[in-house]
């Protein structure tokens, strides 16, 4: 939902209550897309994985093609191949960094969202509202760029 002057939740004509409403959707909003991202990335997880798994399927073609263990360095055809491979594995790691950031960053709005209408709705009958706990580490990836080689996995 685009927001506009009606549903801005820091409107200081807005009674509390709706503001909290108003927050509480966009935070819903945000976790929805975050999990249609998360379904998009292994997608094309999925993609590259077959990928990966085509292009070495290649190399040891060319390798039983030859007859014998060719060194990549004589051999050009072998050499872009295991290139290619390199950067799929690195695509791969990416993806898996992505994935773990988009889970943490999910979770945390849905305790937000949880939080808010727990104290600020009391929809809770019993008293025992179910607020999923936020993670407890800040982030859960350190890195902020790739090259290949240079992944950290956790």
């Amino acid at each position: 939902m685009p927001m506009n002057e009606s549903s801005d939740p820091f409107d200081p004509g807005m009674t509390p209550l709706l503001a909290a409403a108003e927050l509480q959707d966009h935070l819903m909003t945000v976790t929805h897309d975050l999990e249609r991202l998360q379904r998009l990335l292994d997608d094309a997880g999925e993609a590259l994985s077959m990928h990966f798994y085509s292009a070495s399927s290649h190399v040891h073609g060319l390798i039983q093609q030859s007859g014998e263990q060719t060194d990549s360095a004589h051999h050009p055809v072998l050499k872009k191949v295991i290139e290619d491979i390199a950067g799929a594995i690195t695509a791969l790691q990416f993806q898996d960094m992505a994935t773990q950031l988009i889970a943490h960053t999910s979770q945390r709005l849905r305790n937000c969202a949880d939080q808010l209408a727990r104290d600020t709705f009391g929809d809770d009958e019993d008293g025992e509202s179910v607020v999923e706990l936020a993670p407890l580490r800040p982030n859960p990836v350190t890195q902020d760029e790739m090259d290949a080689g240079s992944i950290e996995l956790f």
